[in-house]
């Protein structure tokens, strides 16, 4: 298959296009890397699917021109926003993909309350555009990046597909249901197949540094405080980016259909009678965040200066995933260690900062 993946300077994307890559499929890229975070990551992401050879070099790449990767031959990489609508349309009607995995976004429920022009450009505006280009290029299926964020004010544990998500608590949050919304519109006005992924706290090697686990592990290597929110009463379903991996490509490589038993008298809101689905793909096993950092201090040799603080704004104390239908329909279920996932996670880390 020929597969369009966006955001793959960035963490989930860029793990997924190596797995596509190295299972044989034609494989193109697509990020306008930005300084939302630590470039040199992004770069470094690049690099280990030889788009670029250093670091150095990625502060050359230029814009809007296809990269055949000088490692994997089926793999090319274009730098391009996604509100360039004209050079997106010609990028689709160039290529014809097959597929596409959506994953570009503006991440982070924190930087959506200071920059909310952000979320719209890229999450809204770019997703737009997004599903206009599958539309008139004859896209297979559209598998895109929701998140477990929509699930808002919802207190219903586990969180289920099949829950009302109306009451989002973050503007970002609020970007990845509209996200939701929109995707089912083109299903059932264009008969395009699309699936929402509703990821669960990814974390593991080649993180984003705006995460807890990026975040804990350089200030305490540091011998900084750490910040623990919720005053530590905080539970997350945190889902191993190998897992997260494996569950998206099982969906690209299965389009939903209508789901014949879907009633508007009763309307399920992870499905349709259009070939529209959502997924949660979670751990589906809530961790103490003192359990996590415990794990953490044990993996580094040290313990954590804490810095104790409210709940801040946007955040919701506790996340936990149903993913009864990603195991009846794909068969597959995360389950990695949380003491797995951390310890590859600080390898990589000091690895990667020669520390």
């Amino acid at each position: 298959m020929k597969i369009l993946v966006t955001g793959t300077a960035g963490f989930i994307g860029s793990h997924l296009a190596k797995y596509l890559i190295e299972r044989g499929d034609e494989v193109v890229g697509l990020d306008n890397i930005n300084d939302y975070y630590d470039v040199n990551v992004k770069y470094g992401r690049l690099q280990r699917t030889g788009i670029i050879d250093s670091l150095d070099s990625g502060k050359n790449i230029p814009y809007n021109q296809l990269i055949t990767s000088n490692k994997y031959t089926n793999y090319k990489f274009i730098k391009l926003g996604l509100e360039d609508k004209e050079n997106l349309d010609k990028l689709f009607k160039e290529e014809k993909f097959d597929r596409v995995c959506h994953l570009a976004a503006q991440a982070g429920v924190r930087y959506s309350l200071t920059n909310p022009d952000a979320y719209i450009n890229s999450n809204i505006v770019g997703f737009t555009n997004i599903l206009e280009a599958c539309r008139h290029n004859e896209v297979e299926h559209l598998a895109y990046a929701s998140s477990s964020s929509v699930y808002g004010l919802n207190e219903t544990m586990p969180f289920s597909t099949s829950d009302n998500v109306d009451h989002p608590i973050s503007l970002y949050a609020a970007s990845k249901k509209s996200n939701e919304l929109m995707a089912h519109t083109y299903s059932h006005l264009y008969n395009i197949p699309t699936t929402g992924l509703r990821f669960f706290t990814v974390y593991g090697p080649w993180g984003r540094p705006d995460m807890a686990l990026f975040l804990f592990t350089k200030a305490i290597l540091e011998d900084r405080a750490i910040d623990v929110f919720n005053n530590g009463e905080m539970r997350r379903d945190f889902t191993y980016i190998d897992d997260i991996v494996e569950g998206v490509v099982r969906v690209i490589d299965n389009p939903p259909k209508g789901n014949k038993n879907w009633s508007g008298e009763n309307p399920d809101p992870g499905s349709s009678k259009a070939p529209y689905k959502i997924y949660n793909i979670g751990n589906s096993s809530p961790v103490k965040l003192m359990d996590f950092i415990t794990a953490l201090e044990e993996k580094i040799g040290k313990k954590a200066k804490k810095n104790f603080l409210p709940l801040q704004a946007g955040d919701v104390p506790a996340t936990y995933a149903n993913v009864d239908d990603l195991v009846r329909d794909l068969d597959y279920k995360p389950n990695t260690s949380i003491k797995e996932g951390i310890s590859n996670f600080v390898d990589w880390y000091r690895e990667f900062f020669k520390i």
